[in-house]
């Protein structure tokens, strides 16, 4: 690729049922999709027939073809398959988490580094409408909850409810807080895999900040909520539904000075309108139908582009990582028998 408007040439590594969806939207951006990479046949067959892209059997063989790669390989492979582009001067987009430990996520990060690529974690979330509309209550935000809850899928199966949900949330509340993490507690436990299935964390920052967060992937049903507490109000979100409510001070609100006494709640005919229209703000977030992993795919191909720092850095991935350790730690010491 040459110069700021070329047309990058982008490789898949990992066509299976995420990886797919990162291939398909590929083509709806300013890019060649060149290659994929899959060692499953049917997979590899899907995608050439699909996209009418060359599929190779080994991701080595993609060398010299690409510019850029989404990585959307089992997580114990990343650091490997990461290592193997990002040295051969290949810019990287490596599914969360971004890697098993953290050392492997931090050598990643050293490796883009060390030869300029551009490093993106696929902590998709980021990227969703919903978090626009907070910007403001979630820079101070004093508590946090959140619920992640999905049916058991069958897939991500060789990590557990930590790193294949919770640690979304953990990104997110990361970048809200903005402080280090000062203690965890945690529990969780297998159900119907070797490793924990369902997990609830008590995380305490330095800033006094607090966020409570349970995840567990065999619900009955999906749910992804989040709700944040600050001192201008509250935002309650649904990243599933894209739905959003902001509830804020007015300008003049002043509690303090506030004469309750004077308040006769017969003559207030209604006393919701009463409050939520003359003292509080009630926001409901315009959310558009955005697509929050189109959104993650074109700021890759943004950087790709201008060598500017993605919106989810390695270093980011690194540190939800090394949050979700200490959620591990936290389980570990409280296992259930």
């Amino acid at each position: 690729m040459s110069g700021p408007t070329a047309r990058p040439r982008i490789g898949v590594v990992g066509v299976g049922h995420l990886g797919r969806h990162h291939a398909r939207l590929f083509g709806e951006l300013d890019c060649d999709l060149v290659a994929v990479a899959d060692p499953d046949g049917k997979a590899r067959a899907f995608a050439e027939g699909t996209y009418g892209v060359k599929a190779h059997a080994d991701y080595r063989e993609l060398e010299g073809q690409v510019d850029a790669v989404s990585v959307v390989v089992p997580t114990k492979l990343h650091r490997e398959v990461g290592t193997f582009f990002l040295e051969r001067g290949v810019d990287v987009l490596v599914e969360k988490p971004i890697a098993r430990t953290v050392e492997d996520g931090q050598a990643l990060v050293e490796i883009a580094e060390r030869h300029g690529r551009v490093l993106q974690v696929g902590h998709v979330e980021r990227f969703n409408p919903a978090l626009l509309g907070i910007a403001e209550i979630g820079k101070s935000a004093r508590y946090i909850e959140s619920q992640r809850l999905a049916p058991f899928s069958f897939r991500s199966t060789d990590i557990g409810v930590v790193l294949d949900l919770m640690i979304h949330d953990l990104d997110l509340v990361l970048a809200l807080v903005d402080s280090p993490i000062r203690s965890v507690e945690a529990f969780g436990g297998a159900v119907f895999t070797p490793a924990e299935d369902m997990a609830s964390a008590i995380l305490k920052f330095e800033n006094g900040a607090v966020a409570h967060l349970t995840a567990n992937r065999v619900a009955l049903k999906p749910l992804r909520k989040m709700r944040v507490f600050s001192r201008q109000g509250y935002a309650s979100l649904d990243f599933q539904t894209q739905q959003g409510m902001v509830v804020e001070k007015t300008p003049g609100w002043d509690f303090e000075q506030l004469d309750l006494q004077a308040i006769d709640r017969a003559e207030v005919g209604d006393l919701w309108k009463f409050v939520f229209d003359g003292l509080l703000k009630v926001r409901n977030l315009e959310l558009s139908a955005g697509n929050p992993l189109l959104g993650e795919l074109a700021d890759f191909l943004r950087c790709v582009r201008t060598r500017e720092r993605p919106r989810v850095s390695g270093e980011d991935g690194v540190a939800a990582l090394a949050a979700a350790q200490q959620v591990l730690a936290a389980i570990a010491r409280n296992r259930w028998e």
